[in-house]
C-alpha cells in the first residue's frame, strides 16, 4: 500500500492541521518530499473544512466566512523539479473518505459570494446527497440518481514571487472599476483568515498580507474545476518553485461543466492517490502557458441527451457581441424552465445541472452578434421521461420536498 502522506480529522478545524493551507504563496513551506516516480495518497477536507453540515438548514451556507477557503492539502515538493520544468501527475484513483458518505450543493447568497446565476437565486440554499458506491441521490431533490465522476476541483503547483505579485496586481485593478460592487469582482489578499500551513513567524505573516486567495483558476491551475480532471487522468503542470510545491483540494463527486451553482458540485472529503514525475524544461520544450492534461477514460455511460441553446442576448432582450458568458447562462436558463414543467422548483432544477454530469460546449463564436452556447442534460439520469411529447410535460415533482432556504439577515 502507498504511504499516506497528509492525513485529516474531520472533527477538528483545518487550521489545526499544518500540512493544510488557504493560500497561494512561494514561502508556504513543502510540507512533504517525495522522488520523481513515487506514488502516495493525499486526504483532503472539503472546501470549507466541515463548515457546511449535513443538515436541512441552509444558515452555514448564508453565514460562511468565504475568505477562509479554499483548505488544501501540501505543499508536495518534488526532488529536483526546478523553474520552467513540468511536473507530471498521474491521478491514479479518488474516493470519499469512508466516514464521510455524503456531499453538499449550495447557492451562496448574492451578499455573501453570489454565483453564476445570482440575480435569479439571490438568497442562500442548500441541497445534500448521499453517495452510495458509484451512485447519489439527495432527500432534496427527488427523481434523480446519477453515477460521479470524482476529481478535484482544485489543484496547482505554488507561484513564484514574480506571478503572485502580477496576479494580486492584475486583479487589484479589476477591482478598482468598481470597488463596490456586490459580488466583488476578485477577492484580494486577506491576513485575518488565512492559513500558512507550517510557516512561523514574518513568513507566516508575509503570507498572510501578499497570499493569494484560492478562488479562480490563474496560470498555475488552481481552481479550474474541470470534471474530467478524474481517476486516469494525467496532467503537466508548470514548475515556478524547487520542487514545484503541488497542492490539492476542493474534491466533488459529481459536477455539471461550468460548477454554476458556485457552491457547486457535490462537494465532498476524500482522498487522492496519486504519482508524479518531471519532464526537464519542459515549459520550453511543449510552449506551455498553463496545464495541459489527459482526461480520464472513465465517465459516467449516459449517451442520451436533451441539448439547450443559448445566444448572447440577455434576460432583458440586450444584445452582446459573440459573448459566451451570457449564452451559457441562457442555455442553463432555459434548461431550468423546462425542468420547472415536470415539478421541480427553479431551484432543485439549477441544482441538477450544478451536480450532474451535465456537458457544456461552445457550439459557436464567429457569427456576429451572437454567440451560441449548449447544456446538455443527460436524460438518462432522471426516474422519468423528460423528452417532449404532444401529452404535455407531466408534474412527476409533487412539490412537497424543497432545498432548505435561509433569507439574509
Amino acid at each position: 500500500m502507498p504511504d499516506t502522506l497528509i492525513k485529516v480529522d474531520l472533527s477538528k478545524s483545518a487550521y489545526e492541521n499544518d500540512k493544510i493551507h488557504n493560500r497561494w504563496h512561494p514561502e508556504v513551506p513543502i510540507v512533504e518530499w517525495v522522488s520523481p516516480g513515487d506514488d502516495f495518497i493525499i486526504e483532503t477536507v472539503d472546501w470549507t473544512g466541515g463548515f457546511i453540515k449535513n443538515n436541512d438548514s441552509a444558515d452555514d451556507v448564508r453565514d460562511i466566512d468565504l475568505s477562509i477557503v479554499h483548505f488544501l492539502s501540501g505543499p508536495i515538493g518534488v526532488k529536483g523539479a526546478e523553474p520552467g520544468d513540468l511536473l507530471v501527475v498521474d491521478l491514479l484513483d479518488v474516493g470519499p473518505l469512508k466516514e464521510s458518505l455524503w456531499g453538499f450543493n449550495g447557492f451562496f447568497s448574492k451578499q455573501n459570494g453570489g454565483g453564476f446565476l445570482t440575480d435569479h437565486f439571490p438568497l442562500a440554499q442548500k441541497s445534500i446527497w448521499d453517495i452510495k458506491g458509484l451512485y447519489t441521490s439527495s432527500r432534496h431533490v427527488p427523481g434523480v440518481n446519477f453515477a460521479g465522476l470524482i476529481h478535484p476541483g482544485l489543484i496547482g503547483c505554488l507561484p513564484d514571487a514574480k506571478m503572485l505579485a502580477a496576479w494580486n496586481a492584475r486583479e487589484a485593478e479589476l477591482i478598482a472599476t468598481n470597488p463596490t460592487r456586490v459580488p466583488g469582482l476578485a477577492n484580494p489578499p486577506f491576513a485575518p483568515t488565512a492559513h500558512a500551513g507550517q510557516a512561523k513567524g514574518d513568513v507566516k505573516a508575509k503570507i498572510g498580507l501578499e497570499g493569494a486567495r484560492t478562488v479562480p483558476p490563474r496560470e498555475h491551475g488552481g481552481n479550474c474545476d474541470i470534471k474530467d480532471l478524474s481517476r486516469g487522468s494525467k496532467i503537466y503542470f508548470p514548475v515556478y518553485v524547487p520542487g514545484g510545491g503541488l497542492s490539492m483540494g476542493d474534491l466533488h463527486f459529481s459536477q455539471g461543466d461550468g460548477e454554476i451553482t458556485f457552491c457547486g458540485a457535490i462537494e465532498m472529503a476524500g482522498w487522492l492517490h496519486i504519482k508524479v514525475d518531471v519532464i526537464k524544461d519542459g515549459v520550453s520544450k511543449y510552449g506551455i502557458k498553463n496545464p495541459v492534461f489527459k482526461p480520464s477514460p472513465i465517465t459516467p455511460n449516459y449517451k442520451d441527451y436533451l441539448i439547450f441553446e443559448g445566444i448572447s442576448v440577455d434576460e432583458a432582450g440586450k444584445q452582446h457581441y459573440l459573448d459566451v458568458h451570457i449564452a451559457y447562462r441562457q442555455a442553463c436558463l432555459n434548461a431550468i424552465e423546462y425542468l420547472k414543467k415536470f415539478g421541480y422548483s427553479g431551484a432543485q432544477a439549477y441544482s441538477i445541472l450544478g451536480t450532474a454530469p451535465c456537458q457544456g460546449h461552445i457550439s459557436g463564436v464567429v457569427d456576429v452578434p451572437n454567440a451560441c452556447a449548449t447544456l446538455w442534460l443527460p436524460t438518462e439520469i432522471f426516474d422519468f421521461d423528460v423528452m417532449p411529447s404532444s401529452a404535455g410535460p407531466i408534474k412527476h415533482i409533487k412539490g412537497d420536498v424543497q432545498m432548505p432556504i435561509s433569507p439574509d439577515k
